[in-house]
């Protein structure tokens, strides 16, 4: 039950998010910046035919052409919550992240996933909310709060790196890594077999 209950809130906590961030005005688009390659949050720092246009995102704006995962945190104190999160596992996908987006629907966050480790950078160009990611190797390696960044040149984004490698990056809106009980000693892996069009764990939040 006490998984079960912590989803509950987080759900909770998740509307209220987007319910705030809708009234924000908007912007297109977040990245990551891979060592090798560029990649937004994630777009690689070469997304961006367009880059420095500022287009304006209607309020609500959610993630378009992503499917979602069941995503297993589990607490350093061993607590276990299955939550949904929209999940970028291309480059493409990647490369756009939640560039524009205001409002995560039944998800509480989008999921980057990696084939391999990588010890890449995340930049905030042209994404409109403020928002919160975790690192894992599935071993949570490092959190960030993330700015931002609307006005400026996608090369003058301040970028953001655990400082070590990982496989897996989790992005939520500022604030949401603590409700999921996201922090030093927890972990994150993705359920098999649980890629759906939309989440379908909603109705069970």
């Amino acid at each position: 039950m006490g998984a079960v209950a912590r989803c509950r809130l987080v759900r909770s906590a998740v509307v209220v998010s987007v319910v705030a961030v809708g009234l924000l005005g908007c912007s297109d688009a977040t990245t990551i910046v891979d060592s090798t390659e560029s990649s937004a949050t994630s777009a690689p720092v070469t997304v961006g035919e367009g880059a420095g246009q500022n287009d304006t995102t209607p309020p609500g704006q959610q993630p378009e052409g992503f499917s979602t995962v069941t995503a297993r945190i589990t607490e350093s104190d061993g607590e276990i919550c299955d939550v949904c999160v929209w999940l970028a596992d291309t480059p493409d996908e990647r490369a756009r992240g939640l560039m524009g987006v205001t409002d995560l629907g039944d998800a509480v966050g989008m999921v980057f996933r990696f084939e391999e480790p990588i010890a890449g950078s995340f930049y905030m160009f042209q994404t409109p909310a403020p928002l919160s990611i975790a690192w894992f190797d599935p071993d949570h390696v490092g959190s960030a709060d993330m700015a931002p960044c609307l006005d400026t040149p996608a090369g003058d984004c301040p970028l953001y790196s655990p400082g070590a490698a990982y496989d897996l990056a989790l992005e939520v809106f500022e604030g949401g890594l603590d409700e999921l009980g996201v922090g030093p000693g927890s972990r994150l892996e993705l359920i098999d077999g649980t890629e759906a069009e939309v989440c379908p764990l909603a109705t069970n939040l």
